[in-house]
């Protein structure tokens, strides 16, 4: 399915039918095929679950926002361009802080928020921007190893993955620039807390307790300033919940969006 917004034309796994909707946000760097599973199990359980390539990501026309602010409005833009007065947002990393962004600017558009991964504050360490503005494989290998709780370098809970090569070929499928793009935009963010100040939406945060990405500690920090908000920590979980622990993740992002 391919919709226009702002004049470029955005790629998305899902249809539009008609029911609750669901928007799923990938992270830095990625793209919508992170959700496949979580799309599918949505799909069939009465919501129409679209995934989306942010803009420059996968096979959506770029280029690459460099501002979780603008990526905000973009995903307003994008609900208004699936004909849908509200949606749920589901958001990893970065596209949980655009999610957050987008609820706090536009509250009477968001019915439900589901943060994985997201903390108060998201600092990129500088060695791995340098590696990523020099377009370096190093960056791909820093963004994987760090991603990924210590469980799961060796293993898959799916047979026939391995979860470290997964994550290393989804990141080298963006074009150069891309990761730089996306890895700044999340260092340069300052606004979390104040946006969620301004959460209206019932909010679960979806977190991993051993994230070295987005540590518990700030993700616990922006939970306690989003009015009535729900943790669920991921025991042994790194950063890629949805690689590392797919049916628990799954299962809280039902329980958060019922």
């Amino acid at each position: 399915m391919r919709l226009t917004v702002d004049g470029r034309s955005v790629l998305i796994s899902g249809a539009r039918t008609g029911r609750p909707l669901v928007v799923f946000l990938h992270g830095a760097g990625m793209d919508r095929s992170v959700w496949a599973s979580q799309t599918r199990a949505f799909a069939g359980r009465g919501w129409d679950a679209l995934a989306v390539d942010l803009p420059g990501h996968g096979g959506s026309a770029g280029p690459a926002l460099g501002d979780i602010g603008a990526l905000a409005d973009w995903t307003i833009a994008l609900l208004t361009a699936a004909e849908a007065e509200r949606a749920a947002l589901v958001g990893h990393s970065m596209g949980a802080l655009i999610a957050l962004e987008a609820a706090a600017r536009a509250p009477e558009r968001v019915l439900r928020l589901a943060l994985v991964g997201v903390a108060a504050k998201m600092p990129v360490h500088p060695d791995l921007v340098a590696a990523a503005e020099a377009n370096r494989h190093e960056a791909i290998d820093m963004v994987s190893l760090w991603s990924l709780g210590a469980a799961a370098r060796g293993g898959s809970p799916t047979p026939g993955a391995w979860m470290l090569g997964g994550a290393q070929r989804l990141l080298e499928r963006a074009a150069p620039g891309v990761l730089h793009t996306d890895l700044s935009a999340c260092n340069g963010y300052r606004g979390a807390l104040e946006a969620a100040a301004k959460i209206t939406a019932p909010t679960t945060l979806i977190l991993g307790e051993r994230d070295q990405m987005t540590p518990l500690k700030s993700g616990r920090a922006l939970a306690e300033a989003i009015s009535g908000s729900r943790i669920v920590v991921l025991p042994r979980v790194g950063h890629l919940p949805m690689f590392e622990a797919p049916r628990e993740t799954l299962a809280a992002l039902q329980e958060a969006l019922v």
